[in-house]
């Protein structure tokens, strides 16, 4: 007996019990085969804080479909994962919840806190792994990695030295973006820019001759206290004859010059500008070059400093009210302008970014931009879209050096020493105990943490072993596929491409495959505020993970956003009903679960058309896959196995299978199973729970179907003439079912069907598959036949002809449609008095009121075919 299968599909019996046996079986397992081509992917590191959700499930999602698409074909894969210690992210939890218990993170000193991070971590940063094994991710687990374990910090440490020595790492007075709500300053990739109203304040400032004024706008006048200068361009005629003169500041009353400088538009404004170099990036530059004095007046929270006493304390924009204010009461303000410009915002907490001086680290970018723009413009690296490769080209060409230091406690601690001696600072790979200028021991550690994103930029070599020369390092780096959403392009993508072209010498990874976000079904970006978010965990606890991994890759397309609609996920666990159905048909027409072997010479029609079809299908999935066109493979998985397999090749198949001829019956059954299990293989990738359970109750080789061979186009399946002979009678039962199905006519009321073609022979081979799917009661086939009295159909190679009298009672079918044309006449009447309605036009949504003019035109539609049909019936 062959094996048999559930009723129904229920996902909740399988998912977990499949997962456990593919752990078992280590299949997931990367063994470093020599000899064979490697695939490697790393999986982007989900933060510790995070919970899954749709972006994490559609990034996983496409690196699973192509790993498991990889490792069918033969490749020694890995899918490495691990998990990112996120600082700010983290750290912010950390201290949130211990805001709760009424303690701060001085109150316990760094070594609490940092137990308490780690304890944190125990507790939580498993959690989205989890997460991800019910997705159905199959990562090699055994090889999981932590953006803050000992081998990452290894490397960190490692390439913070490398890139020391090589003056590439320096520490300096820059202005950096300063986020007064984490306390830290951040990377310029992590500054969101948002659209805000604001104002220009037009200021005068009174030269210290008494001769006059200049007058000049600026968008923030509590940093007027730190103003230093006030600045034109050398070439501007107006300003000439007062470059070099004094000036003085309103309210502080400080002396400040003024200077040209080419930074200054002659067009823009007044051509004036107010120069502040510790609150301003331009500023800061113009600064440098005119030797100006760098006057801070914010302290880390952007309180204004206790050195302006009127106003010390006070948050930035409580001093802006206020110094606006006395501004006015000095006679210093001109005006006031509306304004809306771009400000930029902290990526996690969303506060204004305050720009500051301050004594950072940084990494000198251009020297390492160069070669990473090299890389992918000579091919070594490819962008899929292509088009992505601008954003990527955009950011390293105009890069300014990357601030790495952040004043965290959870993250790499800088590896740097300043000696209470000498004032030098040790740079060391391990911890450092003496001074190596002077050999003082009285050395202290730099108290900040590295940006997070330091060490993900080391993510594609530092997880495999690097610095060490390990044998996963030479096996499978450089790595191949790097699948990640465009929003991380300048924050990941390319710190990973110029990091590993300067560590390695090689690029991480051949090809950057881009996704887009996963948007609500009304195409808006899903967030906590507009309370759209789905959870991927309760649309698998409904609908089982294959349902949602298919509905994922339906309609995906590289760099593409895309819409999450529930209606689509519906439709996959339908699929997957499908399936189920088809398997169980399948079994119980199968004597035992002995693999059957595919006679090619007893092949009939119906079993060369299909064998054609899944030629092609193999051979086009395949093609879709390696173009990492994922989309267009599942829509083409879903097409054959839904409509050519299961609508038709198993219909088709009944009456063998239920005939005495035992040869033809075997030959439908091999067929059956032939095709149908190799096409699960193709499905596998993107569904592969329920593919693994039917696989397993079919007749099989091997022990997994995720590392069985994937399926490979055939010569031997090559019937091109066959396909099309049996599309042929395939389009002439379509057409007769359309037929009939509008004219109501049940499926047991036979009518014989003349067939008038210039390929007479096929229909006559085929008039057995016509008289069952097209319910004829006889097929025959002439060069010509009289028309009257028949319904005719036409398709691209015959004209079909039917006698209406064997098909309809004509006068019951006449009063029958003249029941619904008046049906459908209200429906017309109800539409068409809502239309003209202008109250209703004028207050009614606009997707309200194009439904109504749907209806409408649906109404107009179904009368002129309900006419149209009544007027045949009467002309018979």
């Amino acid at each position: 007996m062959a094996k048999e299968l559930a009723k129904q599909y229920n996902p909740k019996d399988v998912e977990d019990r499949i997962y456990k046996t593919w752990l078992d079986g280590k299949y997931f397992h990367a063994k470093c085969e020599e000899g064979k081509d490697t695939y490697t992917i790393v999986i982007p590191p989900p933060n510790i804080t995070g919970q899954l959700h749709m972006g994490h499930a559609l990034d996983n999602t496409l690196q699973d479909i192509l790993i498991r698409f990889k490792r069918m074909q033969g490749f020694d894969t890995l899918w490495l994962p691990g998990t990112d210690h996120a600082s700010i992210a983290t750290e912010a939890k950390i201290v949130e919840k211990m805001r709760e218990e009424g303690i701060t993170k001085e109150d316990i000193g760094r070594e609490g806190f940092l137990k308490r991070a780690w304890d944190w971590k125990k507790q939580y940063g498993g959690r989205i792994i989890e997460q991800l094994k019910k997705m159905g991710s199959s990562c090699d687990w055994d090889r999981e990695r932590f953006t803050l374990d000992e081998g990452c910090n290894k490397a960190v440490n490692e390439v913070f030295v490398n890139l020391y020595e090589k003056g590439l790492i320096y520490r300096g007075e820059r202005i950096i973006n300063w986020c007064p709500h984490c306390m830290t300053s951040i990377s310029d990739a992590e500054v969101e820019y948002e659209e805000q109203a604001g104002h220009f304040w037009h200021l005068r400032y009174p030269f210290k001759d008494g001769s006059g004024y200049l007058e000049l706008a600026t968008t923030r006048p509590e940093t007027l206290l730190g103003d230093t200068a006030v600045a034109v361009n050398p070439n501007d005629e107006r300003y000439k004859d007062i470059i070099g003169k004094t000036l003085i500041l309103p309210l502080v009353h400080r002396e400040i010059p003024v200077v040209a400088d080419d930074y200054v538009e002659i067009e823009f404004g007044t051509g004036v500008v107010k120069i502040t170099p510790a609150h301003d990036p331009n500023d800061f530059e113009v600064g440098l070059r005119h030797n100006l004095p760098v006057i801070n007046v914010m302290t880390d929270d952007a309180k204004i400093t206790d050195d302006y006493p009127k106003y010390a304390g006070m948050d930035r924009y409580e001093a802006r009210k206020a110094i606006v204010a006395d501004l006015e009461a000095e006679g210093a303000l001109v005006r006031i302008e509306d304004y809306t410009h771009n400000v930029g915002t902290c990526y996690r907490c969303s506060s204004t970014v305050e720009p500051r001086v301050s004594k950072q680290w940084f990494v000198k970018m251009k020297p390492l931009a160069g070669p990473a723009i090299d890389a992918v413009k000579q091919g070594d690296t490819k962008f899929v879209p292509q088009r992505f490769e601008k954003v990527y080209f955009h950011w390293l060409e105009n890069i300014r050096d990357w601030c790495i230091s952040r004043q965290l406690w959870w993250g790499h601690r800088i590896p740097a020493w300043y000696c209470a001696d000498c004032g030098e600072i040790t740079v060391s790979k391990t911890e450092a105990t003496a001074c190596k200028h002077c050999g003082s021991k009285n050395i202290t550690q730099d108290p900040d943490t590295l940006d997070t994103w330091f060490s993900s930029a080391l993510w594609p070599f530092s997880t495999l072993g690097w610095p060490d020369e390990t044998e996963d390092l030479k096996h499978y780096y450089p790595t191949n596929t790097l699948v990640t959403g465009y929003d991380i392009i300048p924050f990941w993508v390319m710190r990973m491409m110029f990091s590993g072209i300067e560590q390695t010498g090689q690029v991480p990874f051949d090809t950057v495959l881009i996704h887009g976000l996963v948007r609500d079904s009304q195409g808006r970006k899903m967030s906590k505020s507009l309370g759209n978010g789905v959870d991927p965990l309760e649309v698998i606890d409904t609908y089982g993970a294959d349902a949602l991994r298919f509905s994922l890759a339906t309609g995906n397309s590289p760099g593409n956003d895309m819409r999450y609609i529930p209606e689509r996920v519906e439709a996959s666990r339908n699929f997957a009903n499908k399936i189920w159905n088809a398997a169980r048909f399948i079994l119980m027409n199968l004597e035992n679960d002995n693999e059957l072997p595919l006679d090619i010479n007893a092949l009939a029609l119906e079993d060369k058309w299909i064998l054609s079809k899944y030629n092609d299908l193999v051979a086009e999935v395949t093609d879709n896959l390696e173009k990492y066109e994922l989309g267009l493979a599942v829509q083409k998985l879903y097409d054959f196995i839904w409509d050519i397999f299961c609508d038709w090749y198993i219909e088709i198949c009944k009456s063998r299978l239920n005939g005495e001829d035992k040869k033809a019956k075997d030959t439908a059954r091999s067929v059956l199973v032939y095709v149908f299990t190799n096409t699960l293989k193709l499905l596998h990738p993107f569904m592969p729970f329920i593919t693994e359970e039917v696989w397993q109750a079919l007749p099989h080789s091997g022990d997994s179907i995720m590392i069985s061979v994937w399926p490979k186009f055939e010569t031997k399946f090559e019937f091109k003439a066959e396909e099309n002979d049996f599309e042929k009678i395939m389009a002439v039962i379509r057409a007769i079912r359309n037929r009939r199905a509008e004219m109501n006519v049940p499926p047991s009321k036979k009518a014989k069907v003349f067939i008038v073609s210039n390929d007479n022979k096929t229909f006559e081979s085929g008039s057995a598959y016509i008289c069952r799917l097209g319910f004829a009661s006889s097929v025959e086939t002439a060069d010509s036949f009289s028309a009257e009295g028949s319904v005719r159909v036409i398709t691209d190679d015959a004209t079909v002809y039917m006698p209406m009298k064997e098909l309809v009672d004509v006068t019951a079918e006449i009063e029958r449609l003249q029941k619904d044309l008046k049906k459908a006449e209200e429906d017309k009447i109800f539409f068409e008095k809502k239309l003209n309605n202008p109250g209703f036009m004028a207050k009614a949504p606009a997707d309200l009121v194009e439904k109504q003019k749907e209806g409408l035109q649906k109404a107009l539609d179904k009368i002129a075919l309900i006419n149209e049909s009544i007027e045949d019936l009467k002309n018979m």
